[in-house]
């Protein structure tokens, strides 16, 4: 039996038997995945934000729908460099590329290219390897009003910079280069180009949290909170100078640097904050042997990832380590099955609501892409998208369009659209 044949028979049945079972009592069922567990298909929220599977959020109830028999990609445009942001702005329906070379470009509903790029900053970019260059960019939560954003990359030093800008326009959207103001810059505490991070993200608490690699020294950063270098950093922009660390920081009374959140991480490439479930998904890239998901709470911090005593949940340097106060990861992965893991995002869109929670990562060499959901400190639910996916290729990002909708791009410069296959289509 094929994949998608599998699907549907699993998901016919469990359909049959939820109607069954639910007589005239309404509601919709949830879809029956590959492995035969049941995703939520109905995420309405109740009066008090309570949504079926009782977690809290507002994505609305999902109409009734053909079973899902899989995945496709869409194609959108083949003309964004190493692409390392997908994303929109609050209040904006347009969509962001970043690219690693240095350039922002915008797409609107129709999937046309604005002949202005969003902002331009190739000339103060480095790119000297696979790992160097634009690496992130956030907008603030008041963009539309503000229209501040921020961006992380590497300067003509390779040393890691994360700076503010503001707009030129805001209809079209864009950015006024000579309103930069830098927030920090560290040198690379190494000369090889290397683990960088990069990753930007406003949380649900207004915080700017950041990723930052470890500068390819593991053992002087590693397991080292006073410095920046191989952590998860939570910041505030709007107080301070040149920003402001929150109260609630774990390290704000000591033990660390006040802006580190949690710390022990290699190369934590790409995060994503899932406001619905309050957690943080920090995909961090291995090093010998192992790949590695970490899925913990945004309200405590101060957790420990284990780098480089770990790496993932094996002892790296020595057998027999001492694993005191150290957070395994949640899902893991060898390096017989890929070499580079691609941190992913949380699906919440109304397309695909089967899929509502899964968490989609991908493996740089090998190119597949797989999710999992998270339910009780456990990866469940896991599902292997790579026949449905197989020209996804050497996936370097994912992200969102307004409505919540999951893009993917690729090395070559490939963006694509993931949607769903359902059995009448």
């Amino acid at each position: 039996m094929t994949r998608r044949a599998g699907i549907v028979t699993s998901l016919l049945l469990a359909l049959a038997l939820v109607a069954a079972a639910c007589g005239d009592s309404g509601g919709s069922p949830g879809g029956a995945l590959a492995d035969g567990t049941t995703a939520d298909a109905t995420a309405g929220t109740g009066s008090d934000g309570t949504t079926a599977d009782g977690t809290t959020g507002t994505t609305a109830a999902a109409p009734d729908l053909a079973p899902l028999i899989g995945l496709d990609l869409e194609f959108i445009t083949d003309d964004i460099p190493r692409p390392t942001g997908i994303m929109t702005a609050p209040g904006s329906d347009y969509l962001y590329f970043v690219d690693q070379l240095g350039t922002v470009r915008v797409f609107d509903t129709d999937f046309n290219n604005l002949p202005d790029r969003f902002i331009n900053i190739r000339d103060i970019v480095k790119m000297g390897g696979i790992e160097q260059g634009l690496l992130g960019m956030a907008f603030h939560p008041d963009f539309a009003s503000n229209g501040r954003f921020f961006v992380y990359y590497t300067d003509a030093d390779g040393s890691r910079t994360l700076a503010e800008y503001g707009m030129l326009s805001m209809e079209p959207p864009i950015a006024d280069t000579s309103t930069a103001r830098i927030l920090f810059v560290r040198p690379q505490p190494t000369t090889e180009p290397r683990h960088y991070g990069g990753m930007l993200k406003f949380g649900p608490d207004g915080y700017l949290w950041v990723s930052v690699g470890d500068g390819a020294r593991a053992s002087v950063n590693g397991q080292n909170p006073d410095n920046i270098f191989g952590t998860i950093l939570r910041i505030d922009v709007d107080s301070g100078d040149p920003y402001g660390v929150p109260p609630d920081n774990p390290f704000v009374n000591g033990g660390g640097l006040p802006e580190v959140w949690a710390y022990g991480l290699r190369n934590p490439w790409r995060f994503d904050l899932d406001p619905v479930d309050g957690l943080i998904y920090i995909a961090d890239v291995g090093q010998e042997r192992i790949e590695e998901v970490n899925v913990v709470s945004m309200t405590q911090g101060g957790y420990n990832f284990g780098w480089d005593i770990l790496e993932a949940s094996r002892c790296f340097r020595e057998s027999g380590c001492d694993r005191t106060g150290l957070t395994d990861p949640i899902v893991e992965y060898t390096h017989d099955e890929g070499c580079s893991i691609t941190g992913g995002v949380v699906y919440r869109g109304d397309a695909m609501p089967e899929l509502n929670g899964h968490y989609f990562y991908a493996d740089w060499c090998n190119g597949w892409v797989r999710s999992f959901r998270h339910i009780d400190g456990a990866a469940t639910q896991t599902e292997d998208w790579t026949q449905d996916l197989f020209n996804a290729g050497q996936v370097q990002a994912f992200g969102f369009d307004s409505t919540g909708e999951m893009y993917i791009g690729n090395h070559e410069g490939l963006i694509y659209k993931v949607v769903p296959v359902r059995a009448d289509s």
